[in-house]
C-alpha cells in the first residue's frame, strides 16, 4: 500500500486510513476486531479515532472506541500510527469540552489511559474553539509534544483562514506546526477545493480527509422517497445528534439524483462505486490519506481495493468532476 508523508514531517502514513467512529455503537467489541484485523492485514497503518467516539453515543458511551483500539493495539503498537482527536463535549461541564489549556490537557491523558499507551503519534483539535485564543490552544499543544506525549499535531474542520492563522502563530512563538488538516472531502461535497486545498499545499500540511461515501450515499445504498433507517449513519442519535447532522448534509433529492447518475455511470464502465469514489479522493492533489470506515468487516473491501486500483482516467475524471457542480449550493456549516 502506498505511503505518504504527512505534511512537511518525516512520518508516514499509508493513503488509506482506518476510521473508528462506528465502534462501541455500529460495531461491537468483537466486530471492530475484526474491521481492525482486516485493515492492518491489507497493510494500513494509521489509524484515527477521537475522544468523543463512537458516534451516535451517550455521555456514557463516550469513550468506547478509544478504549477498543486500545485493547486491540496491545502488541501492535509501534506498527500502528495512531491518531486521536479533542474538543466534543465529554460530560456536562462547561470545561469538558473546547480547546482550552485546561481541557486539552485533561483530555489527551484520559485518551492515553483508555488507548493503554503512553503516546499519541497525531493528537488534532477536532473542531475550531472561536471561545478560546488560538495561542493558548496551540502553546497546549506544544507542551503535549515536548513532554512526549503527542509526537504529531493536526487539526480537523478548521477553514483555511484558521489553519494559516495558527501556522503563523507558530512560526512567531516557536510553537510545534501543524503538520495535518481533516475536512469532508467526497464526489459530491468539495468546498476544501476553493481555498484549503490551495493553502495546505502551500503551506506543505497534509490533508486527511473523512466521508469519501459521503456517510455511505455513495455505495448507492439510500433511495430517494425511503425512509431513514435506524441504525445507519444518517439514523443515528445521542450526544452528538449525528443522525441530523448527517441527513443535512445529504439528506436532499438532488443528491440522489447526482448518485443515481454516478451508479449507472459505475456500471456501464464495470466500475464499483465505493472503490471509484475512494479512489477519486486519494487521487486528488494533496490529500495524504483518505479516512475509510466501517460497521462491518466486508464493508472495508471495496475501500481497500482503491489502494490497488488503476489511477481513474482523465476521461473519468472530467465526468466525475461534473457531478459536484450539478448540486444545489447550500450555505455550509465547514
Amino acid at each position: 500500500m502506498e505511503t505518504r508523508s504527512l505534511g512537511r514531517s518525516g512520518l508516514k502514513v499509508t493513503n488509506l486510513c482506518l476510521g473508528t467512529m462506528t465502534f462501541g455503537n455500529q460495531a461491537d467489541k468483537e466486530t471492530a476486531f475484526a474491521i481492525m484485523d482486516k485493515a492492518f492485514d491489507a497493510g494500513v497503518n494509521f489509524f484515527d479515532t477521537a475522544d468523543m467516539y463512537p458516534l451516535g453515543g451517550s455521555y456514557e458511551q463516550l469513550g468506547a472506541t478509544e478504549a477498543i483500539i486500545g485493547d486491540w493495539l496491545q502488541g501492535k503498537r509501534e506498527k500502528i500510527v495512531l491518531a486521536s482527536k479533542c474538543f466534543g463535549a465529554m460530560g456536562p461541564g462547561v470545561n469538558e469540552r473546547g480547546l482550552s489549556r485546561k481541557h486539552i490537557i485533561d483530555a489527551v491523558d484520559q485518551s492515553l489511559r483508555r488507548l493503554k499507551t503512553d503516546y499519541l503519534d497525531l493528537y488534532q483539535a477536532h473542531q475550531f474553539d472561536p471561545s478560546t485564543p488560538i495561542d493558548e490552544t496551540l502553546r497546549a499543544f506544544d507542551d503535549l509534544v515536548t513532554q512526549g506525549k503527542v509526537r504529531y499535531i493536526g487539526v480537523s474542520n478548521w477553514r483555511s483562514w484558521q489553519v494559516a492563522k495558527a501556522l503563523g502563530i507558530s512560526e512567531q512563538k516557536n510553537f510545534v506546526r501543524i503538520e495535518s488538516v481533516q475536512p469532508r472531502y467526497n464526489l459530491l461535497f468539495r468546498m476544501i477545493e476553493e481555498e484549503l486545498v490551495p493553502m495546505a499545499v502551500s503551506e506543505g500540511v497534509g490533508i486527511i480527509s473523512y466521508n469519501p461515501l459521503a456517510g455511505g450515499m455513495l455505495t448507492g445504498r439510500y433511495k430517494w422517497g425511503n425512509q431513514v433507517e435506524e441504525g445507519t449513519r444518517f439514523g443515528l442519535g445521542g450526544v452528538s445528534k449525528a443522525g441530523d447532522l448527517y441527513q443535512s448534509r445529504y439528506w436532499h433529492e438532488a443528491t440522489f439524483n447526482v448518485v443515481e447518475s454516478y451508479q449507472k455511470w459505475c456500471q456501464e464502465h464495470g466500475y464499483d462505486m465505493v472503490t471509484t469514489a475512494v479512489r477519486w479522493v486519494t487521487q486528488q492533489p494533496g490529500i495524504t490519506s483518505a479516512i475509510m470506515g466501517a460497521s462491518r468487516p466486508e464493508q472495508l473491501d471495496a475501500s481497500l481495493a482503491a489502494a490497488d486500483s488503476k489511477p481513474l482516467t482523465e476521461e473519468d475524471l472530467e465526468w466525475l468532476d461534473q457531478l459536484w457542480f450539478r448540486l444545489p449550493r447550500r450555505r455550509e456549516e465547514r
